[in-house]
């Protein structure tokens, strides 16, 4: 697996400061993708020393946001275990194209993910109208009835200021 590049984003993961790591060889390939270059077998090796070294650069985050991946989801699975097993106060967050979750992704080691192709038609995650969903493990909830191991839809974070989510 490799990675072309990171950035800290405030906006991929509602309430928290993730190092989002853009994964190359999406074999989803939306029509209306914004970032058509991460179709193809570009940028470096994507594996558990890189990504520590790339966790410790970026000292505050609260969050690992694996942005790609669906070719290889065991492989998305082994990254998040070691990020939760060697930075336990972190977070781990997958963005997936896919329209559902796969059965080969290991939910143990994730606290939210994201699943959907982009369609222009229906816009991104901050549109009200959008057919992606965001999903967030229910011991991050402020809700007092969530099961902690339950994974509750909360795309609407992305475009409200609900409180209760």
């Amino acid at each position: 697996m490799k990675y072309v590049d990171t950035i800290i984003g405030f906006r991929e993961v509602p309430d928290e400061i993730s190092l989002c790591i853009d994964i190359s060889e999406c074999p989803i390939k939306c029509p209306s993708c914004h970032s058509k270059y991460l179709w193809g077998n570009v940028g470096q090796e994507l594996n558990e020393s890189v990504l520590n070294d790339l966790i410790l650069r970026n000292a505050g985050i609260s969050c690992v946001c694996l942005m790609g991946g669906d070719k290889d989801p065991k492989y998305i699975s082994q990254l998040a275990k070691f990020v939760k097993k060697n930075f336990k106060n972190l977070k781990v967050c997958w963005y997936s194209g896919d329209s559902d979750l796969s059965p080969d992704i290991d939910i143990q080691y994730l606290d939210y993910y994201k699943l959907g192709p982009y369609d222009e038609q229906f816009g991104p995650l901050n549109n009200p109208k959008t057919n992606q969903r965001f999903y967030t493990r229910g011991a991050l909830l402020h809700k007092m009835n969530a099961n902690p191991n339950v994974f509750y839809d909360t795309t609407s974070k992305f475009w409200s200021n609900d409180s209760t989510l």
